[in-house]
């Protein structure tokens, strides 16, 4: 099958056929837990392929999703966090997508059951995850006082608080997790992102210091080793966070052996992460906190009819937005096989890309596309490519996103 056939031949016919004759008035049920590019770009792609054939419930404990790509133009005052806000009106009015507000407490693998407390439910034929990532903190110090800014929402805005009130002389720690992290050249960006912003538009001299549990910079490299000399930014490696006192603002890290602290003015310590606390607390998960999939179609090897897309899922390819937009088509192009009784795909590719702002007028970017190797049953890098710092790619990057916003949220 050509990549441009890859998503046309379904639709409500091929839905209607695989349903015996005496159940056509019953509508498969897709559930959905997460509305942000995985799980919100899943619902639309259902409903665009299967139309009134499959009934799609989309469950979220928030409102609206605020998108963490662009986030960092927050802080240094270049977006509204408003301009990143997504509610669920288009989804449900545009596609006619049921929409829970409610959090989902546990599932109930057997009984295909998904609840929200003792008592109320919803029931499930198949059932998508894109629940995101959570935090595995080194100590139990306070996100109020150190923020951690990575998931978009409240926290970045409190983070552009403590930025706002940095002073000259002052001292801006930000730590980077062991790999694997959501979005991967997000803490370098930040770094450069603040430092550009405190001393191009704040006129401040504040030091900024990168604390990296990683051996080195992971992705660009060259790009941003550039911008850290630039904005005069000191870099550590191999830096392990080990503790987080919130009442002093000083950070103890673990380097070559050594146990050193640091104190700040601001600390932004962005831990490591794991899946969300529904995949594991669903048994959903191996030693290495995130869930396992055949990513062919992204279902759990462990729980049959059970999806799990974007950052929740273990696999090679980078947790981020557009490749979790990506990915969340294959899951529905695959459910919908399931639901036919067809073969899935055999070698879905999917490409991550990105644009990485340097300062309030230039960026960068960094694209990979991966494809599915059957012998090693894992998503394999066939090609990649990064540009340089430019103000064209700093403008390029808005119509990156438009055009990602559009297909997950439009």
């Amino acid at each position: 099958m050509k990549r441009r056939d890859f998503f046309k031949f379904l639709g409500i016919s091929a839905i209607a056929t695989s349903i015996p004759a005496a159940a056509k008035t019953i509508k498969p049920k897709v559930v959905i837990i997460g509305g942000g590019y995985g799980g919100r770009t899943v619902a639309k792609y259902l409903k665009i392929w299967a139309g009134d054939s499959v009934d799609v419930t989309l469950i979220d404990k928030d409102k609206y999703f605020t998108s963490p790509i662009l986030s960092n133009l927050v802080l240094n005052g270049q977006k509204n966090i408003n301009e990143l806000r997504f509610d669920y009106s288009k989804t449900r009015s545009k596609y006619k997508i049921n929409f829970i507000n409610k959090t989902a407490s546990f599932i109930d693998k057997k009984n295909k059951r998904v609840f929200f407390d003792n008592k109320n439910f919803i029931n499930y034929d198949k059932l998508v995850l894109a629940t995101g990532i959570d935090f595995i903190k080194t100590n139990n110090y306070d996100f109020n006082k150190v923020p951690h800014a990575w998931i978009a929402g409240e926290q970045t805005l409190l983070l552009k608080r403590k930025i706002d009130n940095l002073h000259n002389g002052d001292t801006f720690v930000l730590t980077i997790p062991k790999a694997p992290y959501r979005c991967p050249p997000g803490p370098y960006e930040r770094a450069c992102v603040v430092a550009d912003y405190l001393k191009n538009k704040k006129h401040l001299h504040v030091n900024v210091v990168v604390l990296d549990e990683n051996d080195d910079i992971l992705v660009e490299k060259e790009s941003f080793q550039k911008a850290f000399d630039r904005y005069g930014i000191e870099y550590k490696s191999n830096a392990k966070v080990t503790h987080v006192d919130d009442s002093h603002l000083i950070v103890t890290y673990e380097q070559q052996g050594v146990s050193k602290h640091l104190k700040a003015a601001l600390l932004n310590v962005i831990p490591n992460q794991k899946a969300a606390p529904i995949v594991i607390n669903s048994h959903l998960t191996d030693s290495s906190n995130f869930a396992p999939v055949d990513l062919r179609s992204y279902e759990s090897t462990i729980a049959k009819d059970i999806y799990i897309v974007g950052d929740s899922h273990k696999s090679t390819q980078p947790k981020a937005g557009h490749i979790a937009n990506v990915e969340a088509k294959i899951c529905a192009d695959a459910i919908l096989r399931s639901l036919n009784g067809y073969e899935l795909y055999p070698k879905p590719k999917t490409n991550s890309a990105c644009y990485s702002p340097l300062s309030s007028s230039t960026a960068t970017w960094l694209t990979a596309v991966y494809e599915y190797d059957e012998g090693s049953k894992s998503m394999k890098k066939v090609s990649g490519g990064a540009g340089k710092e430019s103000s064209k790619n700093y403008k390029e990057m808005f119509n990156w996103t438009g055009n990602l916003f559009f297909d997950t949220f439009g």
